[in-house]
């Protein structure tokens, strides 16, 4: 087993757009020759489109593009762009007429930063694709979906710690596995070789991390309204071969990275959501590759946060490691 650049798992294109004033972004997968797809939402707010076409029930079996983005539920609107770019390379489900190009996407609350009036929208979507063109880095931290994310946020923004982007994938014999995520999670991030609260609810004053988890149950009797700007956003791409309901079933599985490196993970103010993309190039085992992408995950999630820069007076992990 051997590390690789997520971009150069077979069969995917990687893009990043962000706005700077805004303190947003936006990144896509695309697969030009359709990828099947699968998702698993766990969080009790989620900002999703097409997800229901990635049910086995459902006809349409492959997807052509996941986008992942800032804004809120504004940032659906990247979307459009992705599918203005895709239509002009005539990618898309075939209905005589034209080509739809099927974009999955989900969003992740960032708007208390930066300028709020700036979103990711058709613009910055249709940029993003164009960067896939000669995207080859392996960029981490404040880049695309992760420009403006934040974590460890149950006290206020006062008291949170800056999120970002991560990658992380592997490559074993010729199967390729790997995740792409922006973490921008309510709770605290773990370090899960020691349990070992690397960012999160951060008290500026005494340097010390708060542990969310504790002041939940702490606030037990008097349930506090924490700050409802949260949601971890990720992908799995593989080049294995699976159908719908495989690819559902490793969504699922990698959710188990967000369970090893999130304290509290999936609350009711976060809407943790998991895509797969497979592109169906080799044979493999479900179990397997579930099983592989909570560990690249996992991974990911790490490297996104201890890649972060401060940002908006927002301190990073390596800013109070200094």
């Amino acid at each position: 087993m051997k590390e690789i650049k997520f971009c150069d798992i077979d069969g995917i294109k990687l893009g990043h757009a962000e706005n700077k004033e805004g303190g947003t972004g936006c990144s896509v997968v695309i697969c030009e020759q359709g990828a099947t797809g699968g998702v698993d939402v766990r969080g009790g707010a989620p900002g999703t489109r097409e997800t229901d076409l990635l049910n086995p029930m459902e006809m349409v079996d492959k997807i052509h593009a996941v986008v992942l983005s800032g804004g809120s539920a504004f940032g659906l609107d990247a979307s459009g762009g992705v599918m203005q770019y895709l239509e002009g390379n005539d990618i898309g489900f075939d209905v005589t007429v034209a080509k739809v190009p099927i974009v999955c996407q989900a969003v992740l609350f960032d708007l208390s930063f930066g300028d709020p009036k700036v979103r990711p929208d058709k613009e910055m979507g249709f940029k993003a694709c164009l960067n896939s063109e000669n995207y080859k880095d392996n960029i981490n931290g404040n880049i695309g979906a992760g420009y403006g994310a934040t974590i460890g946020k149950f006290l206020g923004t006062d008291y949170s710690m800056k999120g970002g982007l991560g990658t992380y994938a592997i490559k074993v014999g010729n199967l390729e596995v790997g995740a792409i995520v922006a973490v921008n999670c309510l709770g605290d991030v773990i370090d899960p070789s020691n349990l070992n609260i690397i960012a999160g609810a951060y008290d500026h004053e005494n340097n010390e991390f708060l542990n969310t988890e504790r002041l939940i149950i702490e606030n037990l009797e008097n349930p506090k309204n924490p700050f409802k700007g949260n949601t971890t956003i990720g992908i799995i791409v593989t080049n294995a071969d699976f159908t719908k309901a495989e690819a559902n079933k490793v969504a699922s599985m990698a959710h188990n990275g967000y369970g090893r490196t999130m304290r509290p993970a999936h609350t009711m103010f976060d809407g943790d959501t998991i895509f797969t993309m497979s592109t169906n190039k080799v044979i493999a085992d479900v179990t397997t590759v579930g099983m592989l992408a909570a560990t690249v995950m996992e991974k990911a999630i790490i490297r996104g946060v201890k890649s972060a820069q401060g940002l908006f007076n927002i301190p990073s992990c390596s800013d109070i490691n200094k």
